[in-house]
């Protein structure tokens, strides 16, 4: 990097990183999109949970071979760039940013509905435009700041789930009754079978499950902000089979196991429905706080998440240059403040849509990230391609079962797409997102090239 270029400060460590990948990974999703995958698949949701967090794995593997040798900032969408073009590369930075936008309004929107429980007389934008006061501020400060806050915040949601867990297992053994019916894991497949809604179902349940591990790939952006990113970035990746089977598998498996799959609905987080309706009012208080500071880590890192993308974009003149500007902290506060501002868009949907926003900004988030994996995928494939058996041999962090499960990834994020047109409730994602990456590319044409505000590359040249 030249002297004088603008830096980002070097401040989180092993604990923070591996904290922000548990926050990516545990939030709106988990707490409050759950029911609407169970209201589509029924039990069979856990066997579409581990598809896709098998494939999520393997994505993150590959951004995690090319994140360890070469920790940049924008880290995927500089991957983009370099191994698959300039037009890519900005297609994948901006989408990001985008899903990162988009994702932030779901979970702004489901921190309104937790908030009704308390206050159900109180429209949700009023909780909306206050999370997003409060949580823009706290992104403005060093980066060490929002490392600590988000492991604090991750480590109440990890806390609240295995007790949870526990909780619920006792519930099955004791044999508690939940809506007349007697709880046990005879409910996975006593009401309607294990497929109750069929395959159908099954496979229109990816759109959500597949938006409940959106944000992982946060991981490679703290690379750039990491002490060590050759050891840190490994240790993170890793951790996510642990955490698709436990937060994830299990706990969905002890809801369903305790409230017939049926009973489940959207009022709110399904967590606070199972203690509810066994009458523990104050249980569920407690889970409704551990809800919403989920919501509040999720939020946290979205805009981290984005921000730092935003940075490394305008150090390669793919967005105005106003986003390389660094406070004395080390934080890009421009991009801060214009993803803040980008988010009232979220006051004014729950404002004019309450209802609908969560399943509609969801279904567009899906397809923004499976977008944003599919480049981080192909990226990948292509870099490896092109590398000699040495610099194969060389990598710290190499990739688990190359070739062969980076095609089958591949074909089950198309897939994934393909899907989102078979619903009506998920079709106008796919028509928003084709839309989204044809203005992008008439963007690119007219403002980045004809600009030349990015370096050619020879995509012949080996990368190491």
């Amino acid at each position: 990097m030249k002297a004088g270029t603008p830096a980002l400060s070097r401040g989180l460590t092993t604990r923070h990183i591996r904290f922000i990948a548990l926050g990516s990974a545990i939030g709106t999703g988990l707490f409050y999109g759950s029911s609407e995958s169970i209201q589509a698949a029924g039990p069979s949701v856990l066997l579409a949970y581990l598809i896709g967090g098998a494939a999520v794995f393997l994505v993150l593997r590959a951004l995690g071979e090319m994140a360890v040798s070469d920790p940049v900032p924008g880290s995927f969408g500089e991957y983009a760039r370099k191994h698959l073009g300039p037009l890519p590369g900005f297609l994948t930075g901006w989408t990001y940013t985008f899903e990162m936008i988009i994702v932030c309004i779901a979970d702004v929107t489901a921190l309104g509905v937790y908030m009704q429980f308390w206050f159900p007389d109180v429209p949700r934008w009023v909780w909306v435009l206050a999370t997003l006061c409060v949580i823009g501020t706290v992104n403005l400060l060093s980066v060490k700041v929002f490392g600590e806050l988000e492991f604090w915040f991750s480590l109440v949601k990890v806390l609240a789930i295995i007790a949870m867990i526990a909780g619920g297992v006792l519930v099955v053994v004791f044999g508690f009754q939940s809506h007349g019916v007697e709880v046990g894991v005879h409910n996975l497949w006593a009401h309607g079978g294990f497929f109750p809604t069929g395959l159908d179902g099954f496979l229109a349940s990816f759109a959500i499950v597949m938006f409940a591990f959106g944000g992982t790939e946060i991981i490679g952006i703290t690379a750039g902000e990491a002490e060590d990113p050759q050891r840190t970035i490994p240790r993170a990746v890793n951790t996510v089979p642990v955490r698709i089977l436990l937060f994830y598998v299990l706990t969905l498996g002890v809801i369903m196991s305790i409230i017939p799959w049926r009973d489940i609905t959207d009022a709110g987080s399904p967590f606070v429905q199972i203690f509810g309706s066994l009458g523990l009012t104050s249980a569920a208080t407690v889970l409704n706080v551990v809800v919403i500071t989920a919501a509040l880590s999720a939020i946290n890192s979205d805009i981290f998440g984005a921000g730092r993308m935003l940075f490394g974009m305008a150090q390669r003149g793919q967005a105005p240059a106003v986003m390389r500007r660094v406070s004395r902290n080390g934080v890009p506060w421009m991009t801060v403040v214009v993803m803040t501002g980008a988010l009232l868009a979220g006051v004014l949907l729950n404002y004019l849509i309450p209802e609908q926003v969560f399943e509609i900004i969801a279904s567009i988030a899906t397809f923004a990230t499976v977008w944003v994996w599919l480049m981080i995928l192909l990226a990948h494939f292509r870099s490896r391609r092109r590398m000699t058996p040495e610099q194969v041999a060389a990598l710290k962090f190499p990739v688990p079962l190359w070739p062969y499960g980076q095609i089958v990834t591949i074909a089950f994020m198309v897939l994934v797409c393909v899907l989102l047109a078979f619903s009506a409730e998920t079709r106008v994602a796919l028509v928003v997102g084709v839309g989204w990456l044809a203005v992008l590319a008439v963007v690119h044409l007219v403002w980045v090239r004809r600009r030349g505000g990015e370096p050619a590359r020879d995509l012949s040249t080996p990368v190491g």
